[in-house]
């Protein structure tokens, strides 16, 4: 019988050992590229998080323009010599009210249902469709509504034809009407693409994103409240209060339309400070969404373009040798002159400086491009808005192109002199739906030129001044070459264009270790001797974590009472852990042998915490090749170990399911595996892997254990038997 358990316990030993085995295994088939963002279409991301967000925003701005086409008639008579807002209205047949309030029901039905989807109160598939239709039916209505002005709407006036003109609810139903076209076509898009399986049925938005469809009615309430108190109180008519609110909270102030009463004169400085904080919320939410929402996808799409193009160059200028792992490294000494690659490791650091390389002509080529758009987008709302204008206030004003186009610059800044106003009921409709689709994109347009325009002004006065009267830490020679080699795009001083001193760029380079040695000599300075002496056993080569001994923890403590220091809290805690403190901030050695056991798990625990600071600054962390080795040795992998490296391929496809646990997955620094690609920053990637090496490091250890204490009872009872025999 203890033969049998003998031989039982000891296959369950070995299963548990092989397990132990097979996580190792598993360490080393770490799924090394980030996500597939690069590799997959822009264009579904756009469907999946910029269109929802899009008709979020618009939506609310179309029901509140159906509540303006609904409030006031739709035709007025007016008196020739007269100017509209003296114009008295003519009443709307019963029909076309009825018709126009069930619209509107059913707009902000489906406005609803947007919302509660957003929010994740109401599914996808029974939301979207609600949604669609309503704001189809809502868009038909209101075009077959508007155009029965060419027939029903013109008989039966009982004055000439001609003194007949369209309020400004007529004009409001209009823009209304595009509106709810647009938002249902984007969401027929939308859908169509989820059902298609695309992207899954959910909108790809952020907490912000989704609750800014929500700062976008309260917005319009508060608008539309403030026009209904002060047209009470002023004795305006509801939709040129509309008109005034809007003008105000937006701080154009024409001057057209001002509180003369002291209710209204009180009431308009909390109305105004409270709408105008609530608008400019609302374009901050729109600006930050605009350059942050897609910014690391699109970011990772032109990368991966512009990755392929590099390694094709490469290839046809026949320099694929830096793209080939070095196997074996030459057994003779290099000489001092020497600057090829001979390593592997420097092979992989070459390639890494390609690929931050691409990223930062990436990078430029990404704000350059949404500055483009912005502009684009401005321009089109300016000379397109110049053309609307010029047409609306010809009859009354006779606007010229010129007057509409310095009318729009002057609302655009929000100057708003006041010498030019629009008086007619198309003008100020459609002032109310430009300024509020338009006068945020320059909000966009600035912020955009602050990472471009304004940086190279900046940075041209800066080196302007640093060869004239401000002269800086660089040489003022340097200065001058650096200045022309940027004037002249690289073309005259060549090695001057990235810095005035180009030793400069190599100075850390050559004097890391001289300044890992001065860290080390400062920190020394703060070292007990025994401190002093366990690094020292430490640096010559010793494990780490390695017990000294009781008797060099009586030492330990005897020195310390005698220095009149407390003592060490626990006499079993590692010194390694002291150590591991101190060592995040020196120079990482990726060369250097890893700990085990405890002390490997307090050294990955101090650097999740390092990398978990680093997510909390403002600017994305950028690590250095040697930070990057360090880390990537953490998590199992070598720069120096040429077994997981592979040639870069120009195109790549989307891993499987079940990729790298069949075979070691190898991978380029400038491949379409590389952890540098794709939306995910290098802290979160990094974080998220330290994360799973520590599990499956504890998860390692614990079956060691438990194969360790049954191993301990096994032998347990074998002594038993023993004995009993």
């Amino acid at each position: 019988m203890c033969d049998t358990g003998e031989e039982s316990n000891g296959v369950a030993v070995a299963d548990e050992e092989a397990k132990g085995d097979q996580s190792d295994a598993y360490l080393r088939r770490t799924k090394i590229e980030n996500d597939n963002a690069h590799l997959e279409p822009s264009r579904w991301w756009f469907l999946a998080s910029v269109f929802p967000m899009v008709a979020g925003t618009i939506a609310p701005i179309a029901s509140a323009f159906s509540i303006c086409a609904l409030v006031s008639p739709w035709r007025q008579h007016l008196i020739p010599g007269l100017q509209p807002d003296q114009a008295s209205y003519i009443p709307d047949p019963p029909w076309l009210t009825a018709v126009n309030a069930v619209q509107l029901v059913i707009a902000v039905i489906a406005n609803f249902f947007l919302l509660f989807n957003m929010a994740r109160r109401i599914r996808f598939s029974i939301a979207q469709p609600i949604a669609i239709v309503g704001w189809y039916i809502s868009a038909i209505c209101l075009i077959c509504l508007t155009s029965t002005g060419a027939g029903p709407l013109d008989e039966g006036l009982g004055f000439p034809a001609d003194e007949m003109i369209w309020s400004q609810s007529f004009y409001y139903a209009i823009w209304s009407a595009i509106l709810y076209f647009i938002v249902a076509v984007l969401m027929s898009i939308t859908f169509w693409g989820a059902c298609a399986g695309h992207y899954p049925k959910d909108f790809i938005l952020s907490l912000s994103q989704r609750t800014l469809m929500l700062q976008t009615i309260l917005v319009m309430i508060y608008l539309h409240v403030g026009a209904t108190v002060f047209a009470a109180i002023e004795d305006w008519g509801y939709l040129e209060a509309v008109y005034w609110a809007d003008v105000t909270l937006f701080t154009i102030g024409f001057g057209d339309f001002a509180p003369q009463t002291n209710l209204g004169q009180a009431l308009v400085i909390p109305y105004a400070i409270v709408g105008i904080i609530s608008l400019g919320l609302v374009i901050e939410a729109v600006r930050s969404l605009t350059l942050d929402g897609g910014k690391r996808r699109v970011l990772a799409r032109i990368e991966e373009k512009k990755r392929r193009r590099l390694v094709r160059k490469i290839a046809r200028r026949g320099g694929e040798e830096i793209l080939e792992p070095i196997q074996e490294e030459p057994d003779f000494a290099r000489e001092p002159t020497d600057k090829s690659i001979s390593s592997e490791f420097e092979r992989r650091k070459a390639e890494f400086t390609l690929m931050r390389k691409i990223q930062a002509k990436a990078a430029t080529r990404r704000k350059w491009m949404a500055l483009g758009i912005s502009a684009l987008v401005w321009l089109v709302f300016w000379m397109v808005g110049a053309v609307i204008f010029m047409q609306a206030e010809k009859p009354y004003q006779n606007w010229t192109y010129f007057n509409a186009f310095y009318f729009c610059f002057i609302a655009y800044t929000t100057i708003g002199y006041g010498d030019l106003a629009p008086v007619s009921n198309a003008g100020r409709a459609f002032f109310v739906f430009w300024s509020l689709m338009a006068l945020p994109t320059i909000t966009v347009l600035i912020s955009h030129a602050g990472s471009t325009v304004i940086k190279i002004v900046r940075d041209s006065t800066i080196r302007l001044g640093n060869v004239t009267i401000l002269p800086g830490e660089d040489a003022y020679l340097s200065s001058l070459k650096h200045l022309i080699s940027r004037m002249t795009l690289g073309k005259v001083f060549k090695t001057h264009y990235e810095n005035p001193d180009p030793m400069v760029l190599n100075a850390p380079k050559n004097n890391i270790k001289r300044i890992a040695e001065f860290m080390e000599q400062l920190e020394e300075d703060d070292l007990s001797d025994i401190e002093r002496e366990r690094d020292n056993r430490e640096d010559d080569g010793e494990d780490y974590g390695e017990d000294y001994g009781e008797d060099a923890r009586e030492d330990t403590e005897e020195d310390a009472r005698g220095r009149g220091r407390p003592q060490r809290a626990d006499s079993t805690v590692s010194t390694f852990t002291t150590r591991v403190r101190r060592s995040l901030s020196r120079i990482r050695n990726h060369e250097r042998r890893l700990p085990t056991g405890p002390d490997l798990y307090f050294l990955m625990i101090s650097e999740i915490q390092a990398v978990a600071k680093h997510r909390k600054e403002n600017k994305e962390h950028s690590y250095s090749f040697d930070e990057w080795a360090w880390y990537l040795k953490l998590i199992g992998e070598d720069e120096h170990d040429p077994s997981t490296h592979g040639k870069a391929k120009i195109k790549g496809k989307k891993p499987a399911a079940d990729a790298g646990r069949e075979e070691i997955v190898k991978w380029s620094w400038v491949g379409h595996r590389s952890p540098l690609m794709g939306s995910q920053s290098e802290s979160d990637w990094i974080l998220e892997k330290l994360v799973d090496r520590l599990q499956e490091s504890l998860s390692a250890e614990s079956q060691r254990l438990k194969a360790e204490n049954k191993k301990q009872r096994r032998k347990r009872r074998d002594t038993f038997c023993d004995y009993t025999m």
